[in-house]
């Protein structure tokens, strides 16, 4: 068989046969592994950095996404702490993160990164150790001694940002 045949694969099976095999292979490595809420960017589990303290996010059940504004923005963190601060922080540069139609999604703590819950209604439980030490985990339901948003970014925010910063030493 001549170079060019090769090339172009024989007339019954068209120009792209000789390709299929290594095509395949490439396509199966573009597929993402989680479950999504609709509108998130997907998550590369010990790729992606949290935008607060810049660690790998490495552990699927607390992480955080926040995606909205005119250029459809994404901010992924390692930890809900992580997130509640920054977000604090970082309101009046980005304005739209109040508005209603940004994404702001928690993973769901039992599902280990395969369910994500809209994190201003999920319900927090202390006492998980998460990556920074801020240890909430998020829940769909409510939990036994879990709170509210609100009430966990008050407390997050009120041992700022030592979670955050490199340690001394």
């Amino acid at each position: 068989m001549k170079r060019r045949q090769f090339l172009t694969g024989s007339a019954t099976l068209g120009p792209l046969a000789a390709f299929t095999p290594l095509t395949s292979l490439l396509l199966a490595g573009c597929g993402d592994d989680g479950h999504w809420a609709e509108g998130m960017t997907p998550i590369k589990w010990d790729r992606d950095v949290c935008v607060r303290c810049k660690m790998v996010i490495s552990d699927p059940r607390f992480a955080v996404e926040i995606k909205g504004g005119p250029k459809n923005t994404v901010f992924k963190f390692d930890d809900m702490g992580c997130a509640a601060t920054w977000r604090v922080e970082k309101l009046t540069e980005h304005p739209w993160m109040a508005d209603t139609s940004t994404g702001f999604w928690v993973a769901d703590y039992t599902a280990k990164g395969e369910k994500w819950l809209n994190a201003l209604s999920a319900h927090f439980q202390a006492g998980r150790t998460s990556p920074m030490g801020y240890n909430y985990a998020a829940f769909a339901e409510p939990q036994p001694d879990t709170i509210s948003y609100e009430a966990m970014m008050k407390i997050t925010s009120s041992y700022w940002p030592a979670n955050c910063l490199p340690a001394k030493g």
